[in-house]
């Protein structure tokens, strides 16, 4: 269990007010890390903080919209005051304000995504990489998906986002190797959150997808916070540069039909 602990491990996780952010906040701290939760809204980020204190461990919430690189940059600053480094960062805010045909999405929708899935994720790394440089080392890990891999119905603007953020992370897994920096995606498949539901909850979306899953599911958060506590942990010291899937086998089975 030694490789999987993270006792004096400082870690920032945006986006993490529910879903999937919060339940790797709510993992990590499991495994003894101090973690600064941040989102756009303040006050959902306040109950993620309160559930990990109440379960013993550490946490702050820190209002950040990914959006805007002077409020990452604060949140930063703001843990590094209070805590002197940031060993792991996760970047897992992220938007999909657009659901159909990729030609049907409007430059408005495109800018956004564009600038919460890709820039977000750069605006973090901007912010916590010289610090990670200067103290011998850090771990990123982006919350990528199935979609950025292969196109999908519907999700073609996201997929394009998510494609982007995959090269995104292994450009900067290259780049910062040198520098003890590992730089990791997870790729999650159908994940029911609220930001999924419109996949999960549409019977003739979901059945589909169901029928050829080898898992005979969908994911919940706690299956892709597993995954992160690997990447966030020393068992993954060698590991940069990859691509994680975490689909029930959706991925795979595709292929099949």
């Amino acid at each position: 269990m030694f490789e999987f602990s993270l006792e004096g491990k400082v870690v920032v996780v945006t986006g993490a007010s529910r879903g999937i952010g919060r339940a790797i906040a709510l993992r990590l701290a499991a495994a003894g890390a101090r973690v600064v939760v941040s989102s756009r809204k303040l006050e959902g980020v306040q109950a993620v903080a309160q559930e990990i204190r109440a379960a013993g461990g550490e946490a702050w919430a820190v209002q950040a919209h990914a959006g805007r690189a002077e409020e990452v940059e604060a949140m930063v600053a703001w843990t590094l005051e209070a805590y002197g480094r940031v060993d792991v960062a996760v970047s897992n805010a992220g938007a999909n304000p657009h659901f159909g045909p990729l030609l049907t999405a409007g430059e408005g929708q495109w800018d956004k995504i564009l600038d919460t899935n890709v820039l977000g994720a750069f605006r973090l790394c901007k912010a916590v990489v010289p610090h990670m440089q200067s103290q011998g080392g850090g771990k990123i890990i982006t919350m990528a998906s199935v979609s950025g891999l292969r196109p999908s119905p519907g999700m073609g603007l996201y997929g394009v986002s998510k494609a982007a953020l995959i090269l995104l992370t292994q450009q900067l897994a290259m780049e910062l190797g040198p520098a003890n920096i590992q730089v990791n995606a997870i790729a999650p498949g159908v994940i029911k959150t609220q930001f999924s539901q419109v996949l999960w909850r549409t019977p003739e979306i979901a059945a589909p997808m169901l029928a050829h899953m080898p898992a005979g599911r969908f994911g919940e958060p706690e299956d892709v916070a597993g995954l992160a506590l690997f990447l966030a942990s020393p068992a993954s010291d060698y590991v940069t540069g990859a691509v994680f899937v975490v689909d029930g086998g959706i991925n795979v089975a595709s292929a099949m039909v």
